[in-house]
């Protein structure tokens, strides 16, 4: 512990304390405001969902409706896959997913009795051929529902997977447009998946989307990040404040450190 620069003052238990409640406050109001933007992204309108997207799965191929299993809500993991690219773009997907999801995935399976008792099912849907899926599922011994949107549009239809060769381009909300005023004009190196969570409701046979985020949006289902920001040393990531407060460990969504879940073990 001594090793450790710019650690927090060693106080008494009342000075602790008043500090807490100071926080407390501070919690407080970013807890009512994060309430306030949860009822704004309830209220958000929805689109009908009337394309018949087609999944490959265990049970061979479904609907966006089976993907429910008959609960109203829906919640979709965009994992991203891994692939080697020959000089022309054509892709060969690998044997691995990508490790920044196969962090969250890590999560889901603890999650899943959670949601079903609140109406909710969850799975991860990939554009990579599903035996790829299933084998790589199985080694890292998931559980959750995990299917193929290979033979659909429904990758680039919800921008999980974004090629201005095969639909218009949409990035982070942004058009190509729109990503070239922000300075991050789009070129052929940024083609490919993304990560992202989308939510769908079921009235009946009728599907419709009513939520999707990306990047930051999903951070909180990556590394535990929850807990993590509950204490002293935090994430451990190099922008955060205390500076110096703890050694960047590079485990950050697409940081160098960051392996398969199993590969920790090794």
């Amino acid at each position: 512990m001594t090793s450790l620069p710019h650690l927090p003052e060693v106080v008494s238990r009342e000075e602790w304390l008043a500090a807490r409640k100071e926080l407390l406050a501070r919690e407080k109001e970013l807890t009512r405001a994060r309430d306030r933007v949860n009822a704004e992204r309830r209220r958000l309108p929805m689109v009908r969902v009337d394309k018949p997207y087609s999944f490959e799965g265990p049970d061979g191929r479904v609907g966006l409706l089976d993907l429910f299993e008959g609960r109203p809500q829906l919640v979709v993991h965009h994992f991203m896959w891994t692939y080697d690219l020959d000089a022309d773009g054509t892709e060969h997907p690998r044997d691995t997913g990508c490790s920044s999801c196969s962090s969250a995935a890590d999560q889901i399976p603890a999650r899943l009795r959670q949601l079903h008792v609140r109406n909710t099912s969850l799975v991860a849907v990939s554009r990579a051929p599903y035996e790829k899926l299933a084998a790589y599922r199985a080694r890292m011994g998931w559980t959750f529902p995990w299917y193929s949107s290979a033979a659909s549009d429904f990758n680039y239809d919800f921008h999980a997977t974004v090629d201005d060769r095969v639909a218009t381009v949409q990035v982070f909300f942004r058009s190509e447009a729109e990503l070239a005023e922000k300075g991050t004009p789009w070129s052929a190196g940024m083609r490919g998946d993304y990560p992202g969570i989308s939510a769908f409701l079921r009235v009946g046979d009728d599907v419709f989307h009513t939520y999707a985020t990306f990047g930051r949006g999903i951070e909180e289902f990556h590394n535990c990040y929850p807990y993590l920001d509950l204490t002293a040393l935090g994430r451990q990531e190099a922008w955060e404040e205390p500076v110096g407060r703890a050694e960047p460990l590079g485990l950050e969504v697409g940081g160098p450190g960051l392996r398969l879940p199993d590969e920790y073990d090794a």
